[in-house]
């Protein structure tokens, strides 16, 4: 089972790149599942119903949340009747919608999970070592292959967190901090990990945002927001995951990277 993930898709660039480069990358590398982190799909923060059905409409399967999962609090008027979508499993407020699904492809199961670390967010969460812990436990007589999302700033905490279920999970890919690292590998006992898939957006920006805006509060204190450009050369950021049907293990993970023109 080939499953493709594409790192956070920021704006309006982000959601170009998908559509212009989606189909390509299904044929290229034979994907049957794609999986892509959506939580800055509108405007650079958050999903609104428009937006999350036209990734569906360019091939994508499964779209995962973040910190920014209630950044849109029109979202609350669709999430419980989205069935792709998957929220960050360890929110303590209740939301609506799933932070797991699972879906079906050719008769086998693929379980997709959202978490949200800890280290440096502010989002309130219950711990995600024991929500997964919890979720792998219910779910333990089910035979799935299972991704994990774990959206998070801090590159040691979901190293560790890769080792402490390695064996557990199909793959952990790291999702938040929008710069992709070259980690990507099979931990010993199977499971697939990168600390971070990347972004998919503008390519001469900061994070997919407009560099100027970001340079003037980042840099020289300014309280204005971060500005998004309607166009820019598009990014892909993304990995493909290679799973055992049977024993549910990694074969293989080796991350993408393209640049638009």
């Amino acid at each position: 089972m080939r499953i493709l993930f594409f790192g956070d898709i920021v704006g309006k660039v982000g959601r170009s790149a998908i559509k212009h480069y989606l189909s390509k990358l299904i044929d290229k590398y034979q994907i049957d599942f794609v999986i892509a982190n959506g939580e800055n799909v509108t405007h650079g923060k958050g999903l609104i119903e428009k937006h999350y059905n036209e990734l569906l409409s360019y091939g994508v399967d499964a779209i995962t949340l973040g910190n920014h999962y209630y950044s849109k609090n029109r979202i609350a008027e669709y999430i419980d009747d989205a069935d792709c979508l998957i929220r960050p499993l360890n929110v303590e407020k209740n939301i609506g919608g799933l932070g797991s699904r699972v879906f079906e492809v050719n008769g086998v199961l693929i379980r997709v999970t959202n978490l949200l670390g800890v280290s440096f967010m502010k989002e309130e969460v219950i711990q995600p070592y024991l929500s997964l812990k919890e979720l792998l436990e219910e779910t333990k007589d089910e035979d799935s292959i299972h991704i994990v999302d774990y959206h998070g700033e801090a590159t040691g905490e979901k190293i560790c967190f890769g080792y402490v279920f390695d064996g557990q999970v199909s793959a952990i890919v790291g999702t938040h901090t929008h710069v992709q690292t070259s980690d990507a590998h099979i931990l010993e006992n199977g499971t697939g990990y990168i600390s971070d898939v990347g972004m998919c957006g503008a390519y001469n920006g900061v994070l997919g945002f407009e560099r100027n805006s970001v340079i003037n509060k980042t840099v020289f204190g300014n309280e204005a927001r971060f500005e998004l450009k309607d166009q820019d050369q598009e990014l892909i950021n993304a990995v493909v995951i290679d799973v055992d049907e049977v024993s549910k293990k990694c074969k293989e993970i080796f991350s993408i990277k393209l640049i638009g023109e």
